[in-house]
This record gives C-alpha cells, structure tokens and sequence, in this order.
C-alpha cells in the first residue's frame, strides 16, 4: 500500500509539475518578447554608439579629449553593473530626476555596453595596420574619411565576435532589471514563483529560457561570420 500511494503522490506530482511549466511558459515567453528582447536590443545599439564614440575619443592624441573616455571606461568597468543600475533607478530620485525602470534599465545597460564594447572597437582599429591609414591619406582622405570608408569595414570583421559575445552577456544581465520592477522574463519567473512556491521548477524554466535566446543568438552570429569571411582575401 505503501508503494502504491507513493507511486500515485509522485505521478499525481509530476503531473501538476508539468501544468504548472506550461501555465507559466507564455508569462515568462511574453516578458521576453515584450521587455527582454528589446531592453537588449535598444541598449545594445545605443551602447554601441556610445562605444564608437569612446574608441575614437580614447585614440586621440589631445589629452583633453583622451581623458573623459578613460575615466569613463574605468568608472564603468571597476564597479558592479547591479550597482550602477541602483544609482540609476533608486539613486537619482535623490538629487530630483526620477526616471521610470524600463529608462533607467536602457541608461544603466547602454552605459555599461559602451564601457566594455569601447574596448573591443578600440582594439579592433589598432589591430589594422598603419599603411592602411597611410594608404587613405595617400589618396587625399582626411582622417575621418579613413576612418569611415577603409579602417572601421576592416574593424568590423575583427569586432563581431566579442561585440556577438557582449550582446549574448547583454541578454542575461537583462535579468538585472527585475530588480527595479520590470516586467522581464525572470520577474515573471518571480512574480509565478511567489504564488506557488515552486522556485527551482521556475527558475530553472527560465534558465532553459534564456538558454534557449542565447543558443539562437550564437547561429546568428555564426552566419554573421560566415558572411563576413567573403570579404577577407585569401
């Protein structure tokens, strides 16, 4: 009797279990659809502006325009991405500017992609050799000709990997946003989380989630790079 009424708990569980992944699966598919997915996406290209911007600034020769881009860069990069989130969203409120979570998610992120990505498309251009900057002005192009038309297309190549990777890392840290009440995947996770008291089932739901984004990403930037490779001589 005994087997038998363990057998019937753990069927009776595993059943309740499985309504329970697919009550919750649209919730969390929606968070990311509606939040995840673009919250990466705006604060990846925004970033990616901010970065440029950075990189070119941190190769200048003139200090004063070398100098805002490493403090910049250091700031960034020296504190906890959590942390600057904080400042943003529960921080500025003190000093009058209140921003709402979804604002504040995209300044914290795009602040901190253009940190880290800065890096990247810095290094990216001091990876093309000089005769390729020597070669523009050659032909009478001015150094933001050079930098526009023959240096930053060979940059780019080189930079898609990491810049691939950086945005994969985006996607996850997205989740920091729960923190700060948007609706995200993993806030969705918590908010169903709450009510049932099934954390490891959800959380691990959404773990799978997010794997799932990420593994689609990587074919994207496979495809990218395959694409790429026709324009590398051989």
């Amino acid at each position: 009797m005994f087997l038998v009424s363990n057998l019937l708990f753990t069927v009776t569980n595993g059943s309740g279990n499985w309504d329970l992944i697919v009550r919750a699966l649209w919730p969390m598919v929606e968070g990311a659809i509606k939040y995840t997915i673009p919250l990466a996406l705006v604060s990846f290209l925004i970033g990616i502006i901010i970065a440029l911007l950075t990189a070119v600034m941190r190769l200048s020769s003139v200090a004063i325009v070398r100098a805002p881009a490493v403090f910049y860069v250091s700031a960034i990069r020296g504190t906890p991405l959590l942390v600057q989130l904080f400042i943003v969203f529960y921080g500025l409120p003190s000093i009058g500017l209140t921003i709402d979570p979804l604002p504040s998610a995209v300044i914290a992120f795009s602040l901190n992609v253009g940190a880290y990505a800065s890096e990247v498309i810095r290094a990216s251009i001091s990876s093309i050799p000089k005769g390729q900057w020597e070669a523009g002005y050659t032909v009478g192009m001015t150094y933001g000709t050079t930098l526009r038309r023959i240096i930053l297309p060979q940059a780019t190549r080189v930079s898609i990997p990491p810049l691939s990777n950086t945005f994969i890392s985006l996607v996850k840290d997205t989740s920091l946003a729960s923190l700060i009440l948007v609706t995200e995947l993993f806030r969705k996770a918590q908010e169903i989380a709450a009510d049932t008291f099934d954390f490891l089932l959800l959380y691990t739901e959404a773990a799978v989630l997010y794997w799932i984004i990420c593994f689609l990403l990587s074919i994207v930037q496979e495809i990218i790079e395959r694409r790429l490779e026709r324009y590398i001589a051989k």
